[in-house]
């Protein structure tokens, strides 16, 4: 029987790029007992078996993409409670609540940093905790007690990029690779620092050493970005011309803090958040960073300057939405009380 020999009357095995890899379950549906299809499974058959439950009807390598979709569908078969997949989370009922995460999600995303699909060792598959299936052959199952809602990438279910490169780099130990990564995630605009930085530590990799020395470079190269939105931002909404990246000080008197952009006659100031998200009361370094900026900004208030708060997710996605704000801010200058002099140092 050849591959495309009915199976029964008006049942053809299915021949499209999708359904060559297909599960025992569906083999069934269309007429196929699991005797029959591991008959043609054995040595030299047309068929192959990659993983338990999950038919390739072909023989020969997998492509790159026949090896994901064989690996979500082997994680996503039925629990045994027969409960029905999050309709909302999923296009595919095959695949249940399976999500690809790690070197396998970025190369469907497109990094050049990560090995191409068919390379990919191990396939990444994030499954709820309360799954029992163990991993199997090239399919890896990681259980998680929130599995992200996925992106949809050629057709199969993705974890966003920050959470699959926090997936990644907990499986990585070479720093160089580490580091292309994020920065590739950065540069290639994919995520921004702060978000990744938070998944980072979610994973509980934040604070290993090939991960470190990336992480400084990776929020610095964020703030670049983040005042190139801003520059874009100001001069394509006719906000008039600030005073870039000044220091602001009371004459005679202490630092009020650097904001990065000023506008001095409306005493409106910009500043851009690009910290490092606060995880912990026990992170004493980012909680120092935080309560800094709260008593800066109230500072700068009871003297009379409106300070906007501006992040670089919101100047990527929405920056009509941000200008709109930060023109009312300038508006509203008229109708207040004039602030206080400051002092306006460049930095």
């Amino acid at each position: 029987m050849t591959q495309n020999t009915p199976l029964q009357p008006g049942r053809p095995v299915p021949t499209d790029g999708r359904q060559r890899v297909v599960t025992a379950a569906q083999l069934k549906a269309m007429g196929v007992p699991a005797g029959r299809a591991a008959e043609r499974c054995r040595g030299g058959g047309p068929w192959q078996q990659p993983l338990p439950g999950v038919f390739v009807l072909h023989p020969g390598p997998l492509s790159g993409r026949e090896r994901l979709r064989s690996a979500l569908l082997y994680a996503g078969r039925p629990p045994a409670s027969g409960r029905r997949p999050d309709a909302a989370r999923t296009v595919e009922p095959a695949y249940g609540d399976a999500v690809l995460t790690g070197l396998a999600a970025l190369s469907l995303y497109g990094f050049t940093a990560a090995p191409p699909a068919a390379a990919v060792e191990r396939v990444d598959v994030l499954v709820p905790r309360v799954r029992r299936l163990r991993s199997a052959g090239y399919a890896r199952l990681l259980r998680t007690a929130e599995p992200p809602r996925p992106e949809w990438v050629d057709g199969l279910p993705v974890a966003p990029v920050a959470r699959a490169l926090a997936d990644a780099v907990a499986g990585l130990g070479d720093a160089v690779a580490v580091r292309r990564l994020l920065t590739e995630a950065v540069r290639g605009g994919h995520c921004e620092p702060a978000v990744l930085v938070g998944e980072l530590y979610r994973a509980k990799v934040l604070g290993r050493p090939q991960v470190v020395d990336a992480v400084d470079s990776l929020l610095a190269e964020g703030r670049v970005r983040a005042e190139e939105r801003l520059y874009g931002m100001v001069r394509a909404h006719g906000l008039g011309e600030p005073l870039w990246n000044v220091d602001l000080r009371l004459p005679g008197g202490p630092h009020l803090g650097r904001v990065d952009a000023y506008w001095p006659d409306e005493a409106v100031a910009v500043e851009l958040d690009t910290r490092a998200p606060r995880h912990s009361r026990q992170d004493e370094r980012h909680e120092a960073e935080w309560s800094a900026y709260a008593a800066r900004r109230e500072h700068l208030e009871r003297l009379g300057v409106t300070v906007v708060h501006l992040t670089p997710e919101k100047l990527r996605d929405a920056p009509g939405q941000q200008a709109a704000v930060v023109r009312t801010a300038l508006m509203a200058a008229a109708d207040r009380e004039p602030a206080a002099y400051v002092m306006i140092l460049p930095r």
